[in-house]
């Protein structure tokens, strides 16, 4: 496969997913502010760092609100984090490699951006911020149920995989890092019940509230939502199962070229060390410093990806 296609089915998933995941860390942010209005500056704050945007933020806007942050995450295309300007680039990089897609992939694609165009068209009330929110998510969905309903297990299907875990395991990490660091507003509030509340809504930013629940029961736990969001081999969005997947694809990648590449390498090392942690380890050193490694590891491995097939060549 030419590497620009690859790298534009991996930028396509890629953008995908991220965008999801902005819209779930607003719905975090709108059910926190929501529910306890005293900290809601702060949680604002703590979404918009959490996606790296802060400094473009800061820039555009004095405050750290509601309306500001919705409309900076979800609409501004002056911003390229936003959600209408990733669902553009990953129709842009779905066109690009039209031919690699089965018609399923391509309307759904295509359905996602002109609807989220639509809905995403004008400002948006907080009474409708919900289902603006759950309409991003299902038509990233309906991406991703085209991908795996009608695409061969080629390497067209592990490029766009790729892509995907890639995002999702920076996603992950960036909310926990952020969960312990950004987002509570004192040291004073660990273990209280705003503590508990902002450890369900984080668990319901990554999809793995009922998970949890079916697991571990009772009331959200931190050490133990982070084992869970860390290792947990069954959460499609856990650091373990994320780089795990990536390992499987580029060891399919390397079966189909016939050759081991650098970055497989790299992920099947990476997938060993987090085999080989435990959470007590992992606390003996630090969470803030765990994650901020695993996040460089991550960009390491995903520019070795992009080197190895050669997305801009």
């Amino acid at each position: 496969m030419l590497g620009k296609t690859a790298g534009g089915l991996y930028w396509m998933f890629r953008y995908l997913e991220r965008s999801e995941n902005t819209a779930r860390l607003v719905d975090a942010g709108f059910r926190i502010a929501l529910t306890h209005s005293s900290v809601a500056e702060d949680e604002w704050k703590s979404i918009v760092s959490t996606t790296g945007e802060k400094a473009a933020f800061n820039a555009r806007h004095d405050r750290y609100n509601s309306a500001n942050v919705v409309d900076f995450l979800l609409r501004d295309t002056t911003n390229p984090s936003s959600v209408m300007s990733m669902i553009e680039s990953a129709r842009t990089n779905a066109r690009l490699v039209r031919t690699a897609l089965t018609r399923e992939v391509w309307e759904a694609t295509n359905e996602c951006y002109m609807t989220l165009q639509k809905t995403l068209g004008q400002s948006i009330a907080d009474r409708d911020l919900p289902q603006v929110l759950q309409t991003i998510r299902q038509q990233s969905a309906l991406v991703r149920g085209a991908l795996h309903g009608t695409m061969l297990r080629n390497d067209i299907f592990n490029f766009a995989r790729l892509g995907t875990f890639v995002e999702r395991a920076e996603s992950t990490a960036r909310i926990l890092d952020v969960k312990y660091y950004v987002l509570l507003p004192s040291v004073s509030f660990v273990g209280t019940s705003l503590d508990n509340v902002q450890w369900e809504t984080i668990l319901r930013s990554v999809s793995s509230a009922t998970a949890y629940r079916a697991m571990h029961g009772g009331e959200p736990r931190a050490r133990t939502i982070a084992e869970f969001l860390i290792f947990e081999h069954q959460l499609p969005r856990s650091l373990a199962f994320c780089h795990g997947k990536i390992d499987n694809n580029l060891g399919h990648l390397a079966m189909e070229y016939g050759q081991n590449s650098p970055s497989y390498e790299l992920s099947t090392a990476s997938r060993q060390r987090l085999e080989d942690l435990t959470i007590e380890k992992v606390f003996d050193g630090g969470l803030h410093a765990f994650l901020q490694n695993f996040i460089r590891e991550n960009t390491t491995l995903a520019r070795q990806i992009e080197q190895d097939y050669r997305f801009n060549g």
